[in-house]
């Protein structure tokens, strides 16, 4: 083949092979750059989800019991020993990941007595840790850090952290004295120990710091007559001593995941990695770590976003396909008369293909190159996508040659009737493609989607459902246009009548099948994102069903007063939630052996006027806001798994329950599969109405109050719950006094917020963006080669039809009425594809994950019928605008050419 001939013709055809040129561009642009995105995506949600997190939470910490080191050459030699080990021990894939390291060992908190504690009359036990590098992540203060030189009766030598030392009265050179205490507290066999000196850490966030106790703070007394706890550090050689004397010691040792060193694609080995440490525990040590729980969060949204993206990039692709079978099939039936010249003057069945593969090879191959190197500029780590490109460029290469086969083939039958009865070929066609798309679903719906993974048959699920919609649409459309036409027959005027007619005539199968495949896409994304924008809100007002909460352990009953008078707020109502409660069958407590259950009080009128001022949805049974007290048991709403046990018992009309060491008779009086306030995963719970509760000498105390209000300050509340908590301590209600843990404070505002933020979000916002704006220029270009399919015909029509006098203005109505139906049926078809495509692939996408666990429901978008008439009106203005173009560049007055191919 002349390599020079085949670049005159490129040139000759230049439009064509442009836009060949692009679209194969594009597709490997796609394939090369979109994953390196998503890892780019994936790896910065990653991070800053784990960044969220304390950073002790990346600890995995090995820890030994409390125990006597006599029979061990020293503590700290066997620390150093087992420090390098247990790192050794780990799987690849979590020792790669460990960044920072630190070991310990220290003895059990001991009584601590001295003159400068008994001045403020303190009780104060200490523990002592020796640990290296302590040195270089401080500042020396005051004093001398303890000398590692082993002296006979040389007292303990401690340094403290000057803020420590401070609050407990202590200074360089304080005397004091540590031991075991008697029953009544008092010191046994106290050793000598001073303080040597006092230290500032360089920096409080140092991992060095984290280990427990901390070093850098003093644990406050649970109750009274307990003592204060704080740790010093000791040097190695004196903490040997104590170990040999027999004192208890306890030896730790932590390795630190760093964020930079977790690859977002490789979290299942990670994850993994966990689970072997977990079950594989040396002999004699506890692992303890957290880091698996955030991980396994991301994992299960990244699995989700992942699949989601499969079934976009699957519409994406196939609309692409699509339309560089369009493009090839155009660009060869303008030269059709080429390739029967080229027959005619005695060339093979082939010649003509092989000139257009020679032609496709000098543009194809440039083409992909280049979009696939563009790819690899774009920010992300790569996934191995070359395969992909190779086959791509292959495929996109051999697109024209087949095309002009095709046309060869097809020979000079008009293409401008769309028969009542096709052809049996296309008949089966089309019913197997129908088929096909049916067994799918099937398929679909029984296996599911492995969550991560691509099965390319279920992926392609929303394609071939797309297809078999246009093919329906096909056989359809000529029916209602064709009653139309007759209509129109009758009317005066032949506008309307020849638009209809022709468009009921147009051969716009291939066109169509595109157009449908990038709207119902773009219709797919669209939908899915307001069904998970939607979730989002239902799992925040799941979570926060008021405008506020706060969560504590037991409040003051005067609490919700203080609360109302602080500035915003508009009402307030107590909730009580304890878990895993045992339900009896009587009033003494006869177990009714049933699992263990959660129980929730809720004052049903004040929970309805909350929900109701916050402008939350949340529809209060009935049973719950209308009881009031009276004789009988109280009306209950329960979880199906618990009313199940208590019919199977035979308890569903009297069983009773615990609250807060009370007793409370209870009938089943409905059932619901979840309620606010509940984890969205919770199977078994009670709910009780407070308001009906019968009166008795102690009464139930809140633990969290649900509070409507506007322009709310979260700290004030948190004041106010604080406040709340020590009034009701101070009416000594606690047992033993302990000291009750600060409150939270959540608002519905900053839940909804963190839901749609962080983690893989970004990922999933990309997905449905590109999905929804690619999808809608895609098919907007569709449409584009579905006026210019049939350009050249109407060119002729418009000609003949000038000729017998028709008017520039009634040839516009013309274009229109014949574009309009087509662009309708396509986009409308598109829109409906993508609005069911949700019911069907809603349940095996996983996108819970991204709503605390709430299902996503996919439901009925007023907006969206607003946005498809939008889109059509643009797509149809499009339509007309590229038709007037090609008919300036066509001139129409030269297309009434003798042999001007249709």
């Amino acid at each position: 083949m002349n390599v020079g001939a085949a670049v005159r013709r490129v040139r000759a055809y230049g439009g064509q092979f442009l836009l060949l040129a692009v679209l194969t561009l594009v597709v490997t642009l796609l394939i090369s750059g979109v994953p390196r995105l998503v890892n780019r995506l994936a790896e910065q949600g990653l991070r800053a989800q784990l960044n969220s997190e304390p950073a002790a939470r990346r600890d995995l910490s090995y820890t030994t019991s409390l125990a006597s080191a006599t029979a061990r050459r020293t503590a700290m030699g066997d620390a150093v020993e087992r420090f390098d080990a247990l790192a050794a021990q780990m799987p690849p894939q979590v020792r790669s990941a460990v960044t920072e390291r630190w070991y310990s060992v220290e003895t059990a908190p001991a009584r601590v007595v001295g003159p400068d504690l008994a001045a403020r009359n303190l009780l104060v036990n200490l523990g002592l840790r020796a640990m290296p590098d302590v040195q270089g992540a401080s500042t020396l203060v005051e004093g001398a850090w303890p000398s590692e030189t082993y002296v006979p009766d040389r007292p303990i030598e401690v340094a403290l952290d000057v803020d420590v030392a401070r609050k407990l009265n202590l200074r360089a050179g304080s005397q004091l004295r540590i031991g075991n205490t008697d029953d009544k507290g008092r010191l046994l066999d106290g050793a000598p120990l001073v303080v040597a000196g006092l230290f500032r850490p360089v920096d409080r966030a140092n991992g060095i710091w984290d280990g427990l106790p901390q070093l850098l703070r003093i644990i406050e007394p649970q109750g009274d007559g307990e003592p204060f706890v704080m740790v010093g550090v000791v040097a190695q050689s004196a903490l040997n001593k104590r170990a040999v004397a027999g004192w208890p010691i306890q030896s730790n040792w932590r390795y630190r995941l760093g964020v930079d060193r977790i690859d977002a694609r490789e979290l299942d080995q990670l994850i993994d990695g966990l689970q072997v440490m977990q079950r594989n525990q040396p002999t004699g040590l506890t692992l303890t770590q957290g880091v698996d729980v955030p991980l396994r969060a991301f994992a299960a949204q990244i699995d989700a976003v992942r699949t989601l993206l499969a079934v976009i990039a699957a519409g994406v692709l196939a609309t692409l396909a699509g339309l560089i079978v369009l493009a090839a099939s155009l660009a060869t039936r303008r030269r059709r008369s080429e390739f029967a010249l080229l027959r005619a003057r005695g060339g093979g069945a082939t010649a003509g293909a092989r000139r257009s593969l020679a032609e496709s090879v000098l543009v194809v191959p440039v083409a992909a190159a280049l979009g696939w190197w563009l790819g690899t500029l774009f920010p992300g780590a790569p996934d191995p996508t070359t395969p992909y490109v190779i086959a791509v460029t292959v495929l996109v290469t051999l697109a024209l040659p087949l095309a002009t086969l095709a046309v060869r083939a097809g020979g000079a039958a008009r293409r401008d009737l769309i028969r009542v009865r096709p052809s049996a070929r296309r008949l089966t066609v089309e019913i197997s493609l129908l088929l096909l798309a049916g067994l799918a679903a099937v398929l679909l719906r029984r296996r599911g989607l492995t969550l991560g993974e691509v099965d390319p048959l279920l992926v392609s699920v929303p394609v071939l459902l797309a297809v078999a919609a246009a093919v329906l649409a096909l056989r359809a459309y000529p029916w209602p246009l064709l009653l139309v036409s007759r209509l129109a027959a009758r009317t005066r005027g032949s506008v309307a009548f020849l638009g209809t007619a022709r468009a009921g005539r147009a051969a716009v199968a291939a066109p169509l099948v595109v157009v449908v495949l990038a709207i119902g896409t773009a219709a797919f994304c669209a939908v899915v994102a307001a069904g998970v924008d939607a979730s989002r809100e239902r799992a925040a007002a799941q979570i926060v069903p008021a405008d506020a909460v706060i969560r504590g352990e037991r409040f003051a009953p005067d609490t919700i007063d203080e609360l109302g008078r602080l500035p915003g707020v508009r009402a307030v109502t107590r909730v009580l939630y304890e878990d895993d409660e045992r339900l009896a069958s009587d009033e003494v407590g006869t177990d009714a052996f049933i699992e263990q259950t959660d129980v929730l009080l809720v004052d049903g009128s004040g929970l309805d006027t909350v929900a109701r001022e916050s402008q939350v949805d949340l529809p209060v049974p009935a049973a719950l806001r209308t009881a009031r007290p009276g004789p009988g048991p109280l009306p209950a709403i329960v979880s199906p798994a618990v009313a199940a046990d208590l019919a199977k018992a035979g308890l569903d009309d009297s069983a009773f329950i615990s609250v807060q060491g009370q007793r409370y008779e209870f009938r089943v009086a409905g059932t619901q599969d979840g309620f606010p306030l509940l984890a969205a995963n919770a199977s078994r719970f009670v709910i009780l109405p407070w308001q009906a509760l019968p009166t008795r000498t102690t009464i139930p105390v809140p633990t969290s109050l649900l509070i409507a209000g506007d322009s709310l300050d979260a700290e004030a509340l948190r004041v106010a719950g604080d406040q709340g908590q020590a009034r009701y301590q101070r009416n000594g209600t606690i047992t033993g006094r302990e000291r009750p843990l600060g409150v939270t404070v959540d608002t519905r505002a900053d839940v909804r917020r963190d839901l749609g933020e962080g983690g893989a979000n970004g990922v999933l916002a990309f997905g449905f963006v590109a999905g929804a704006v690619g999808g809608t220029v895609l098919g907007l270009l569709a449409i584009a080669f579905t006026v210019l399919a049939g350009a050249r015909a109407r060119g002729q029509v418009l000609s003949r039809l000038r000729t017998l006098g028709l008017s520039r203005r009634q040839w516009r109505g013309l274009l229109l009425v014949e574009l309009t139906p087509l662009v309708a049926v396509s986009v409308l078809t598109g829109a409906l594809v993508g609005a069911l495509l949700p019911l069907l692939l809603n349940p095996v996408l996983g996108l819970s994950a991204f709503t605390s666990g709430v299902p996503v429901r996919v439901a009925f978008e007023p907006s969206l019928v607003a946005a498809v008439l939008a889109l059509g009106a643009i797509a149809l203005g499009f339509a007309v605008a590229v038709e007037a173009l090609n008919n300036r560049r066509l001139r129409l007055g030269e297309v009434l050419r003798l042999g001007e191919e249709s």
